[in-house]
């Protein structure tokens, strides 16, 4: 680093431009903040609804076993998961739409009265369960750039911002005291030109 004006003027441009941009990163942090607690909040709602949902299917766990002339599994099972993507404080994350389920082939009386609502109920406990997953990973991925962002704040607050001040404090001072330097100088050189003007007198 040179000690001249035009340092100082970088220093102090850098410093304007550093104090200018922290806020923009700390509202950046504080915003993801709160969607991490939001999303850890949802994971915990869909969770208590899969235990309440997993109690309820629970019921129909010993006519699982007596299936007869019909095959549940088929009814519940996953084709596709479809998500879609939202940026949220510039983060692409996953937000949940449908799960899509195989077409169920059996006709209404041709299994037992509860069969449908035992289908029903296995469906929503799989649609749950990938609420659950979709959330972890929306989590993931904000918990990923809080991350980056705390680490970039840092940087600004303990690192940056403290050298071009430290810099600037220290080209101010090299300047003052070249500029006292000057001014004493110019004052011996008075003097002595006053000295010989009386000599010559």
């Amino acid at each position: 680093m040179r000690l001249t004006k035009t340092e100082l003027r970088l220093q102090q441009l850098r410093l304007n431009q550093l104090q200018k941009y922290l806020p923009t990163l700390q509202l950046k942090k504080t915003l993801l903040q709160i969607e991490v607690n939001n999303a850890q909040l949802e994971i915990e709602q869909f969770f208590l609804e899969y235990q309440n949902q997993e109690g309820a299917v629970t019921s129909y766990a010993a006519l699982f076993s007596d299936r007869g002339a019909f095959d549940l599994f088929p009814a519940v099972k996953v084709l596709d998961v479809k998500k879609r993507v939202e940026n949220i404080a510039g983060v692409d994350i996953p937000i949940f739409e449908q799960v899509v389920f195989q077409q169920s082939t059996h006709f209404l009386f041709d299994g037992p009265v509860w069969l449908d609502s035992a289908i029903e109920g296995l469906r929503e406990l799989i649609i749950l369960r990938e609420k659950i997953r979709i959330g972890e990973e929306k989590k993931a991925a904000l918990e990923k750039e809080l991350r980056e962002v705390s680490i970039r704040v840092n940087l600004f607050e303990k690192i940056l911002i403290p050298r071009a001040l430290a810099n600037i404090r220290k080209i101010r001072i090299f300047l003052g005291d070249q500029q006292l330097a000057a001014v004493c100088q110019a004052k011996v050189a008075k003097q002595k030109i006053l000295e010989r003007e009386e000599e010559s007198a």
